[in-house]
């Protein structure tokens, strides 16, 4: 099992910044993936970011050069860099992790709530 702990989410208003980050408790492991979903009221989960161990990254079309994926693979930790931030990005941001590229297995948080709003 892998847990994994949300924190950066909050209230902020059009066109700031908001970094996310998500820490995994694999400290030892590779990791395969690791990225970033949302979900808004009324609307179906997406994904936002995503990125392999390799280096791949896949962003949502709608936050392309606006939101950056990074990682740390020595802390196990993701990061979504948030700027010219939207209401339309208000969402719950869950962090997913899939530890292994050849088993379909992913792991998620518990969700930070990002509210863009004036």
């Amino acid at each position: 099992q892998v847990q994994l702990v949300e924190s950066g989410g909050g209230l902020v208003q059009p066109g700031g910044s908001l970094r996310l980050s998500c820490a995994a408790s694999r400290s030892g492991f590779s990791i395969f993936a690791m990225g970033w979903y949302r979900q808004a009221p009324g609307k179906q989960r997406e994904l936002v970011a995503r990125m392999t161990s390799g280096g791949n990254t896949n962003y949502l079309d709608s936050v392309k050069g606006r939101f950056t994926i990074s990682r740390d693979d020595a802390k196990n930790t993701v990061y979504l860099q948030m700027n010219s931030l939207k209401p339309e990005d208000t969402a719950v941001y869950y962090c997913t992790v899939r530890p292994d590229m050849k088993i379909s297995t992913n792991y998620w948080g518990q969700g930070t709530q990002v509210t863009v709003s004036s």
